[in-house]
């Protein structure tokens, strides 16, 4: 089989020729259609990831396919059947084998590359707006990043859930993309005050936030109080630093959520999650933006894609 694999930190990704893996007790082999790109997959690449995966290391944390194989202990009923996974690695390949519990049956109507672009962003999206911050009707809710992978969805989410909704990104392009997904109105960081720009809309009560650095600051003061600030990460390279002192004058909540942290922890709290969001796709209610797909051969090009910025929604990888 073909993969695009990592053997030390400081060599080049490359697309090699490897042995087909065989499943191990409670696990399955599965063979990849898609799979969809995540910054945590340059950040691994980069040995920055919080998680440290072993070398050599194949990228992907979600992954969509068929079950091909089981190893000994896995439910026979996953034999054949169209799931998605997430992981710590493995999904830029075309065979790979995963913990059988790990395996999540996709709606008939949804295409492969659609589920390889589903779990992460979504998933994470809804935890930190529905769970987390408990985002009520008629809030506004700034998101940040508006028009990347978690981005978009925080946008689409936020709207279903009856916020009004604030979203922030660089460019016509960017913003074209959350209006679509449901913005109810838009800020161009790379020309606008965000500060000014969000307080002379009232003012946010929940912020949205995969970017940190500057982003953050500004969206900080404009805060209204009582307001939820979701930290997801900090895709501009800089971890900011939070007065406390402004927290408590302005009974600010600062909430960090890492979402695939819950599998070790809580997982019940990521499968009723997707369980919703899955009803929510069949109904027609969700619309997984994905703007480009490209085949494994060309991995390089979609990774640099991510890193550049130049992509909106999801990037997804097919085999």
């Amino acid at each position: 089989m073909r993969a695009y694999r990592i053997e030390t930190l400081d060599a080049r990704p490359e697309i090699v020729e490897c042995d087909r893996p065989v499943p191990g007790p409670g696990m399955v082999l599965l063979r990849i259609a898609a799979c969809g790109l995540n910054f945590a997959d340059l950040l691994m690449l980069d040995g920055k990831y919080q998680e440290k995966p072993p070398l050599p290391l194949t990228p992907g944390i979600e992954m969509a396919g068929t079950v091909e194989a089981l190893g000994d202990g896995a439910d026979p009923a996953l034999l054949g059947r169209r799931v998605a996974v997430f992981a710590q690695s493995g999904g830029l390949a075309e065979y790979g084998c995963f913990p059988a519990e790990r395996c999540l049956s996709i709606p008939e109507t949804m295409s492969f590359v659609q589920a390889a672009a589903f779990q992460v962003a979504y998933g994470t999206s809804h935890v930190a707006l529905a769970h987390k911050a408990r985002l009520v009707r008629d809030e506004t809710l700034l998101v940040l990043g508006a028009a990347g992978g978690v981005g978009l969805t925080a946008v689409e989410i936020g709207k279903l859930m009856g916020a009004r909704v604030i979203a922030c990104a660089r460019g016509g392009e960017k913003l074209a993309a959350a209006r679509a997904a449901g913005a109810d109105h838009l800020i161009d960081s790379a020309t606008e005050d965000i500060r000014h720009a969000v307080l002379a809309l009232g003012g946010a009560d929940v912020v949205y936030d995969p970017v940190g650095g500057a982003q953050f600051k500004a969206a900080f003061r404009a805060c209204n109080p009582e307001a939820r600030i979701l930290v997801i990460g900090f895709a501009s390279g800089e971890v900011p630093q939070i007065p406390a002192n402004h927290l408590l004058v302005k009974n600010i909540s600062v909430i960090g959520e890492y979402w695939g942290g819950y599998m070790t922890f809580r997982p019940k709290v990521l499968t009723d999650s997707l369980a919703q969001l899955f009803d929510w796709f069949e109904e027609g209610r969700l619309h997984p933006h994905i703007s480009h797909e490209i085949p494994l051969a060309r991995a390089a090009q979609a990774l640099d894609l991510l890193r550049a910025r130049k992509s909106t929604g999801k990037v997804v990888v097919t085999m």
